[in-house]
């Protein structure tokens, strides 16, 4: 093969290469569109069911169309309890915008009886489930108290925040973001 023929044919070889690069670019910003359910900013919020200090019955999976605020906490946690009126004040300011706050206490890790004291004590109006088994948790890959997950109303996961506690600005932000 003469040289000019090869180079016509790695030339044409490369434009082509580019583009398949150029057509199979994930322009979403994520791999996965959203379909595989993984706790990290991108993915599809693990889905759980629980049950409040009521004793009703949540499935994240059915608040679709709602922003929402999953946050893992316990009682003995300090920035828990510093976050929580916060938590407290933009659930009442934004909840008839479509948001909602699902505060898992891991009471699998804490002391049962004191959840519904803390609750009274920081009149905390939105609902607190009990996480008893820690399966949450694994799916979630809890590390640190408080874990918080603000979820879009596709269910996307937009933004986590580990650790605490969460200020007033940063719970305004990133609530508004996931509304939109």
């Amino acid at each position: 093969m003469q040289l000019i023929q090869r180079r016509t044919i790695y030339a044409l070889i490369l434009i082509a290469s580019l583009a398949w690069i150029f057509i199979s670019a994930d322009r979403a910003g994520t791999s996965t569109a959203g379909e595989i359910p993984a706790p990290r900013q991108g993915f599809l919020a693990p889905d759980f069911t629980l049950q409040s200090l009521e004793g009703e019955t949540f499935t994240l999976s059915e608040l679709r169309g709602q922003a929402v605020l999953v946050n893992l906490w316990a009682t003995w946690c300090p920035p828990c309890r510093a976050e929580m009126p916060a938590m407290q004040k933009m659930y009442e300011e934004y909840n008839d915008q479509g948001f909602v706050i699902l505060a898992l206490n891991m009471t699998y890790q804490d002391t049962p009886s004191a959840v519904l004291p803390f609750k009274q004590e920081y009149e905390l109006t939105f609902p607190i489930l009990l996480e008893t088994n820690g399966k949450v948790a694994t799916q979630y890959e809890l590390r640190s108290l408080p874990s918080s997950f603000f979820i879009d109303r596709d269910g996307i996961i937009q933004e986590v925040v580990i650790g605490g506690p969460m200020a007033e600005a940063l719970l305004r932000t990133r609530i508004e973001s996931i509304l939109e």
